[in-house]
């Protein structure tokens, strides 16, 4: 789906039963996806049950992700192995997606915008473009719907302010794309990355003045801009440095921005419980 290295090296294990269960090797997408829970979670300040069952539902699609698409990349011969996992996966986030959209029916835009993301990949997949500059974009964007998700079911609406996060979150996490892809010599260019940022730079203001972000919400749009600075200075290092430490680089700054969003969103003091 995504090669965003904050991902551990996959490693081979051999053949397994068709009963072990499938892990997405891309453990990157998982931060994305708990950045994006959290940053929903905290601008509703609460937590319920069904926002754990939101997370459960967003992780559970997430891991479907994965044994379809190796299906569908071996698809001359069936893999009993990820068929009945992509399938255990896939149903168990689509029957809890219904059932919290049933709560909540306004949370079906949601979704929807998920399944079209999904299927999107599909035929991505298929065509062999899932690694193209825009499909990586769509995704990052539909992994950061969990927003809205996890917002939606906590605080019983979705406002301009929760798709107004949900945008930030989609421009700061996909801005990882063309970082990485300064590594690989085909798209060394730094003009990619340039006007990208500088877009995102623009419709975060938008935002801002829309009153859609809070200004401190919407500065925290810089760490990426940082991010950006560090690798143009020590570009020679991130581009020939191992794989591992651009796994941790890539890390501390989407856990940086995660906390910071969060931060910015929260009430200046918290209740106390009596």
């Amino acid at each position: 789906m995504i090669s965003y290295p904050l991902a551990s090296v996959s490693r081979s294990s051999g053949t397994k039963s068709v009963y072990s269960p499938t892990f997405s090797p891309e453990h990157g997408v998982l931060l994305v996806l708990a950045g994006a829970l959290l940053t929903g979670a905290s601008l509703a300040q609460a937590w319920t049950w069904e926002t754990t069952l939101a997370c459960l539902a967003a992780f559970l699609g997430l891991q479907a992700e994965h044994p379809l698409t190796v299906q569908i990349k071996q698809r001359r011969s069936l893999k009993p192995r990820y068929l009945l996992w992509a399938g255990l996966y896939g149903s168990s986030a689509i029957a809890i997606a219904l059932y919290l959209s049933y709560r909540h029916p306004y949370l079906i835009w949601v979704c929807a915008g998920a399944a079209i993301a999904m299927g999107v990949n599909v035929v991505a997949v298929l065509n062999r473009r899932q690694k193209t500059i825009d499909t990586e974009i769509l995704m990052f964007m539909a992994i950061c719907l969990s927003t809205l998700f996890a917002y939606g079911v906590t605080a019983g609406d979705l406002t301009v302010e929760a798709v107004g996060l949900w945008m930030l979150n989609s421009l700061f996490f996909a801005s990882a794309v063309f970082t990485i892809k300064l590594r690989k010599a085909k798209t060394s260019s730094l003009t990619g990355s340039l006007v990208y940022h500088g877009v995102a730079v623009v419709l975060t203001t938008v935002l801002y003045f829309l009153g859609w972000l809070s200004l401190f919400t919407a500065l925290t749009l810089s760490i990426a801009l940082l991010k950006l600075i560090v690798v143009t200075v020590f570009r020679e290092w991130y581009c020939s440095c191992r794989f591992e430490y651009i796994a941790r680089f890539e890390t501390y700054f989407a856990l940086t921005y995660t906390a910071l969003a969060c931060l910015t969103v929260l009430p200046e003091y918290l209740p106390v419980a009596g």
